[in-house]
């Protein structure tokens, strides 16, 4: 690709459902977590684009091709008493990494947190992934190591699901 090929982030557009699950599969190819994707692109498509989106999506593109992908949602703090971001993935293709594509990106939403008025902009990162760990500590994020996720899933979810009632 030429070095004067013009970088540039575009929402993501309905037609491009498959190719931001193709980055989803590669992010977790990268993150060996492959066997936990089942989405698929109806899903995909679905969660963005459908009656009730629940997740924005930026598409990082240089010289008109997609090289990588920002895919975001609201949250909100109850300290805050405001809305955040939270930056479910960010991936940028592996041959185009340590030219600033991936911090362009994070600016991208950094800018749109502010414009919208977020109390803060939020992510997590596995713990074992020291490079991009040493990056967001670079911009000025910090890891907060005194908060642990919590995720309940499948069988579980159910399960508890059912005590909920009629």
């Amino acid at each position: 690709m030429p070095s004067q090929a013009v970088f540039r982030i575009r929402n993501a557009r309905p037609g491009d459902a498959g190719m931001v699950l193709g980055f989803i599969r590669e992010l977790a190819g990268y993150e060996k977590l492959t066997h936990e994707v089942i989405a698929t692109e109806q899903d995909i498509h679905a969660a963005l684009f459908g009656p009730r989106p629940a997740a924005e999506c930026v598409i990082a593109e240089l010289g008109g091709q997609p090289i990588g992908f920002a895919l975001f949602f609201h949250n909100f703090s109850t300290f805050l008493g405001k809305s955040g971001l939270y930056l479910e993935d960010l991936y940028i293709n592996p041959e185009f990494r340590g030219r600033g594509y991936g911090r362009r990106l994070l600016a991208y939403l950094a800018r749109l947190a502010v414009h919208r008025d977020c109390g803060r902009l939020e992510w997590a990162v596995l713990d074992w992934n020291a490079p991009a760990i040493r990056f967001y500590e670079s911009l000025g994020a910090r890891v907060v190591g005194e908060w642990k996720i919590n995720r309940m899933s499948g069988a579980a979810l159910s399960r508890l699901a059912t005590e909920a009632g009629d």
